[in-house]
């Protein structure tokens, strides 16, 4: 399918605008032009019933957090504790804002959005840590946070889908937390792999291969194991008894084919996956809402998804 005539527009102005690429920058402006380009394209106006920021004790100080209640919202609710994409290196709950109001409005269930370190000041494994450390605390706070314990899911875009994955993994093999669903949306789902989509679509696609590669080299230490399912979910040997998921995924994105490939193991190890494929889209184009009619379809499809789920719990 031919990538989608607003998508190739949007990637050809911004192709005719001369501007440095993220490893010619430092990472501050690298979270500058992000956080530019989210304010420019992101939902505008959303309306949520309230909005809630607090502080949750982490293990290497306290991170922000950030939740959003739908309006009308009445007793404990289900929740879903979102981790922003932005290759770990990017991304705030500013940039991701709108999003998570926007899955509060569609879903009608709380949105808890997590500010978790990034990298290079705080490599690996600090956003891991961080992603399990608050997912522990909210679902032990539930009542506190007007949460539902029985009904949280987890979830993100890009380098967040990965800590989601991450998170249900570590949930079930330390056991006590039980999550009952994730939400992964362009999973980056393994480092250092090799797949169709990854060379396909190198260059010229919203996201590059080598901007993947070096926001890879920011976040790794030295020597780190590539191998480990903490780096790599995609390299766990058992994908049994993990929550069900709904996968998102662009036919343009260097990532698809990860992607894929963590959704057909869960599938063959039996969980239930809803893969939705936009064949003719790129890497997050759920970011470009003021561009894209199908950017906030595909995330009322998501939030919709996600809200029956939690039902179901």
């Amino acid at each position: 399918m031919p990538l989608d005539p607003l998508v190739k527009n949007f990637l050809d102005r911004a192709a005719s605008i001369p501007r440095p690429k993220a490893w010619d920058v430092p990472p501050a402006v690298t979270r500058q032009s992000f956080a530019a380009m989210m304010q420019l394209t992101a939902a505008k106006d959303v309306a949520v019933g309230r909005i809630d920021n607090f502080l949750i004790p982490g293990p290497g100080g306290e991170i922000r957090a950030r939740g959003y209640a739908p309006v009308a919202a009445s007793g404990p609710l289900p929740a879903l504790i979102y981790f922003h994409g932005g290759g770990f290196v990017a991304g705030s709950l500013e940039s991701h804002d709108g999003l998570c109001r926007q899955f509060a409005a569609e879903g009608g269930f709380k949105v808890i959005a997590v500010d978790y370190r990034l990298a290079p000041e705080n490599p690996y494994p600090a956003a891991v840590e961080d992603a399990w450390a608050t997912t522990q605390w909210i679902e032990q706070n539930a009542a506190d946070l007007g949460v539902d314990a029985g009904r949280i899911a987890v979830g993100g875009d890009s380098a967040g889908a990965m800590l989601a994955a991450i998170v249900t993994q570590l949930a079930k093999e330390k056991g006590g937390l039980k999550l009952a669903f994730q939400l992964l949306m362009f999973p980056n789902i393994q480092i250092g792999g090799e797949t169709s989509s990854l060379n396909e679509f190198a260059v010229g696609y919203f996201l590059e291969r080598r901007a993947i590669e070096y926001f890879h080299s920011l976040y790794l230490p030295p020597g780190t194991d590539t191998s480990s399912p903490r780096v790599s979910p995609l390299r766990a040997k058992d994908f049994a008894g993990l929550p069900p998921a709904y996968v998102m995924l662009g036919g343009y994105d260097p990532l698809h084919d990860e992607g894929m490939a963590y959704a057909d193991k869960l599938k063959g190890a039996g969980v239930k996956v809803a893969v939705v494929d936009y064949a003719d889209m790129v890497h997050c184009f759920i970011y470009l809402q003021t561009i894209l009619p199908q950017a906030h379809d595909a995330v009322a499809a998501a939030a919709k998804a996600v809200r029956a789920a939690l039902d179901a719990a």
